[in-house]
Parts: structure tokens; C-alpha cells; sequence
């Protein structure tokens, strides 16, 4: 999960674009682990191979928040360029090698390195094998999204530890045009949908490009990350991760803000990713406990001298079971 641009900018190509199971559609036999297979290849492709322009409406709690992306695939590059259109100004320029958030009220500009997107919808077929045994995959009702005949496609959770996910694929493409993830009593976590977008043809490249200069005169320029995690043995280990999650990654990655670099370790069910980190006390007042980021749930506690944190698009007590098993062997 890539929290540091933001939550939209997050999801700039749309491939992460997440919804829950419903409550009210007619639901179609359980598709097998083929039928993922295929439909998460396609979703995947036409992401990352279309040129499309759109405006995205992004909606958590009583918060709604809405963005102009357009996105440009050539010879083989992706280009994306997202514009808050309400609050405070940011615009996100997503290139071959960076991410570049611009900052006009605040005279900042942050870099980014462009790291993968999220594990959905690349998939090996260990994890679609997975995703089949842990979510029924359903083909639900079919419906007019921003203007073009969609269907919508239903990932629902088999147990307690995880959200469902409801998605509309533009029929035609396959394209993601709409995403809604539900809490365990079927309460919309989070929801994205484009409100209007054009699909194919030729966009032109100036919409892609960044209003500023890549380090504007006067102002002041922002790392972040400062690479994608190193791959090493940290030593932690998470003693109870649920059933169909697996580890994905691990070593040590340098955060902002924090001198010293921090364990990292990823688990994904195939849908989507836990993120945990594990850093040294400082003196300064740590928060513990739970807190909420749109759908994003984070669960900190004290182990030691050290801060384990987890969190991702997942119930809250899913990484409260993670965080409280980590363990250093």
C-alpha cells in the first residue's frame, strides 16, 4: 500500500480500484480459479493499456474528494497526470521512473520513487488458486457507470478477515470504472467511480505533463522514500498471519522522517496487501492503538523498544491479530 502521495494518487491507474460484496445483487454460481484468472488479466491490461481521461470521485465516511486523471500508455510507458479539483491543490505527475506531488499553496514538491503498484491485479497462479479458495467470486448485475455499459464483478470474503470487493468493468475493455469496499455489516468503507471519462483514442501529452517546472525556482523539493524495500531477512516474524496470506516481501526501507531504516514485511491474500513495520522508540510521544485512513486500517503497539505497526485495506481486527504476533527470532 503506497500511503505517501495520498490516498487517491495511490491508485492512479485505476487497477487498485477496490468494492465489496453487496447486499442486493442477484448473485451467479461461484466462478473457479480460471475464471479469476481471466477476468484479473483483463482488468490488469486494460489499466495499464488504454489511454483514458477522467474525473474520479473518491468518497470515505462524510468525505468526498474528486480528481481529473489522465493517463497515456506509450511504447510500452505509462504517463499519468491527477488533479484535486477540490480542497487543497495538489497535482500528481506518475512517470517512468518517479512520482512527482505537487504542492502549489504550500511551495513544496515531493519525489516519490515509482514503486509496483499493488499485487492486484498481477497475480501468480498460486495467488489466484488462493483468491478462489477465500473469496467467491460472482458475476452480479450489469449498469451504466459515467456513461458506458458495465459489468459489475464481486470478490466476497469467506471469512471474518477480510473486506469483500465489488467492482465495474467497462464491457468492452474491461476497464475499472467504479469500486466499493464494504465493512463486515455491509457499510461502505470506501467508494471510487468516475463520473465521466473518455476510453481510447489518442490523448494529447500536454495532459500528462506537469503544470510546474520539475523543481520550480522557489521551491523547496521533498524526498521521500528513499528507494523500494531492500530484500533481507529482518529477523521479525508474524507468528499468526490469517489463512491465504502470504509473505510477499520483507527487508528494510527508509521512511521520511526517520533516521534509520525501518523493517518492512508485506502480506497479501492476492487481493490485497498488509503492510508491517517494525522501528525503534524514539523519545518522542507514540501513538498506539487504532487509528483509520479511508479504508485503510492501522494498528500500532509497543513491543520493547520497539513500534510495530500494521495496516492495510483489511477489518480492524485483522491487523490487530497480525501486529500482536510479531515476534524477533
Amino acid at each position: 500500500m503506497h500511503a505517501a502521495t495520498g490516498t487517491v494518487s495511490r491508485r492512479l491507474a485505476g487497477a487498485a480500484f477496490l468494492s465489496v460484496a453487496a447486499w442486493f445483487i442477484a448473485i451467479a454460481p461461484p466462478a473457479h480459479a480460471d475464471d479469476v484468472a481471466a477476468w484479473l488479466a483483463r482488468a490488469a491490461s486494460a489499466a495499464r493499456a488504454q489511454n483514458y481521461v477522467g474525473t474520479i470521485v473518491y468518497q470515505h465516511g462524510g468525505h468526498v474528494e474528486t480528481s481529473r486523471l489522465a493517463h497515456i500508455y506509450d511504447n510500452g510507458e505509462e504517463f499519468d497526470r491527477l488533479v484535486s479539483l477540490d480542497g487543497p491543490a495538489r497535482e500528481v505527475i506518475r512517470s517512468a521512473g518517479e512520482v512527482r506531488c505537487y504542492y502549489p499553496d504550500a511551495k513544496v514538491v515531493r519525489v516519490e520513487p515509482r514503486t509496483i503498484r499493488n499485487v492486484f491485479p498481477s497475480l501468480s497462479a498460486e495467488q489466484q488458486q488462493a483468491l478462489a479458495k477465500y473469496y467467491d467470486f460472482h458475476k452480479a448485475e450489469s449498469a451504466r457507470i459515467a456513461g458506458y455499459d458495465a459489468q459489475a464483478w464481486v470478490f466476497e470474503p469467506k471469512d471474518g478477515m477480510r473486506y469483500g470487493h465489488k467492482f465495474w468493468a467497462e464491457n468492452s475493455t474491461g476497464l475499472l470504472l467504479k469500486a466499493r469496499v464494504l465493512g463486515e455489516r455491509g457499510d461502505v468503507v470506501e467508494q471510487f467511480a468516475f463520473m465521466d471519462i473518455t476510453i481510447g483514442g489518442t490523448v494529447d501529452r500536454a495532459l500528462v505533463k506537469p503544470t510546474w517546472p520539475a523543481t520550480p525556482l522557489d521551491w523547496t523539493v521533498r524526498e521521500g522514500s528513499a528507494g523500494e524495500t531492500m530484500p533481507q531477512d529482518t529477523g521479525w516474524v508474524v507468528t499468526r498471519v490469517p489463512p491465504g496470506f502470504v509473505k510477499i516481501m520483507e527487508g528494510y526501507r527508509r521512511l521520511r522522517g526517520k533516521p534509520d531504516p525501518v523493517a518492512h514485511l508485506v502480506f497479501s491474500d492476492g487481493l490485497v496487501a498488509v503492510s508491517v513495520f517494525v522501528q525503534p522508540v524514539t523519545s518522542a510521544p507514540t501513538h498506539v492503538g487504532f487509528s483509520q485512513q479511508g479504508g485503510v486500517n492501522v494498528y500500532s503497539l509497543r513491543l520493547d523498544d520497539n513500534l510495530v505497526t500494521a495496516l492495510g485495506e483489511v477489518p480492524g481486527s485483522t491487523v490487530r491479530e497480525i501486529a500482536s504476533s510479531v515476534t524477533h527470532h
